[in-house]
């Protein structure tokens, strides 16, 4: 069976994948994450047996280089990365050491772990490497980021993940690391850690909490639902040209302030028993985040013209399916909101 090694797979994204592939049963899945705050083993398979899971730091070469030994993978797919803006702004440094070091180190001990591969094995070898639309820039009214858009981040977190991207294009080039690279736009659905946007206006309306709105509130991204990027990043694995990055987009352009409203009108529905209803009573207009990019949207013609792949959650349903989810799964929630997710796993020594 093919074994797969997964970085930061116990995260949202990675996790979504981890538990996709384990689902199939067609591969086995080696599952490296540091279990920093949104590293969650609750999102995770706990026995099965095409999931190992390892406890480590793509940062740390040893570690990476025995299970890169020890498991043989035909496969990296590097998820594992500090992710949210606000926390980059508070401290930028720690995404520069994840995103930038990490990362460098993990191609690192990959380059070296191909080098020793068969010819068979090298040939179907892949280094997959998950990054996001934020490393272009901000977009005017009009227009979309293409492959060959120029990067401009303008975030720290942005800025490291740039910086990512650019060493594993280096890796390719310099020594021949077989490389894919796909930049995606944003994630929403189940599991997703409650300081995102999304789970963040669905629990505050649950909880009659105020809903925090940067600036205007029409600030706009692509919104892509995470089950439809992991097949995306399934079949830029399993199809996808050498050397070659793919954008993926959910092709919803959405404003914050509309995100919000349409959570407000599910949450109604599903839950009119609610005091506080109609939520949209609880949006509180808050003052803008430093460097905050105005519009972000994906042109993913290419992989769905290439590799065919296509979303198929359409925003209005995954809305629905996504606060169900949370509505559903107040145990996850509440260990996450307690600390008790990290403090009992984390005492466990895995």
């Amino acid at each position: 069976m093919k074994t797969i090694l997964v970085t930061g797979g116990a995260g949202f994204i990675g996790g979504c994948y981890v538990r996709r592939a384990v689902a199939r049963g067609d591969v086995r899945i080696v599952n490296l994450d540091k279990l920093t705050y949104a590293g969650n083993r609750d999102s995770i398979p706990d026995d099965s047996p095409h999931h190992i899971f390892a406890h480590g730091d793509i940062g740390d070469a040893e570690c990476v280089r025995q299970l890169l030994t020890e498991h043989r993978p035909s496969a990296v797919v590097n998820f594992a990365a500090e992710s949210h803006v606000d926390r980059s702004i508070d401290g930028p440094l720690e995404f520069v050491q994840t995103n930038v070091v990490g990362t460098c180190r993990m191609l690192e001990e990959v380059r070296r772990y191909y080098g020793d591969l068969s010819d068979d094995e090298r040939a179907a070898f892949r280094f997959l490497h998950v990054s996001t639309d934020e490393v272009y820039g901000s977009l005017g009214d009009t227009g979309l980021f293409r492959e060959d858009t120029p990067y401009a981040p303008n975030s720290p977190y942005s800025a490291s993940k740039a910086a990512s991207d650019h060493f594993v294009r280096a890796y390719h080039h310099t020594y021949g690391l077989p490389t894919l690279m796909t930049n995606c736009s944003n994630n929403y659905g189940p599991y997703q850690f409650p300081e995102k946007l999304i789970p963040l206006m669905i629990l505050n309306t649950l909880a009659g909490k105020p809903l925090p709105v940067y600036g205007d509130g029409l600030n706009v991204r692509d919104w892509l639902f995470v089950e439809d990027h992991c097949a995306a990043i399934e079949c830029v694995l399993e199809n996808g040209v050498i050397g070659e990055c793919y954008n993926v987009g959910g092709d919803n352009e959405q404003t914050n302030i509309d995100i919000v409203k349409t959570i407000c009108e599910t949450v109604d529905r599903l839950r009119p028993d609610l005091p506080h209803v109609p939520c949209e009573s609880l949006i509180t207009y808050v003052k803008d985040r430093p460097g905050h990019d105005r519009r972000y949207a994906i042109d993913a013609s290419r992989i769905q013209s290439e590799l065919g792949w296509k979303p198929e959650q359409d925003f209005a349903g995954g809305i629905e399916l996504t606060v169900r989810w949370y509505l559903e799964n107040t145990a996850w929630i509440e260990r996450i909101q307690s600390g008790e997710y990290r403090g009992e796993r984390l005492g466990l020594g895995s």
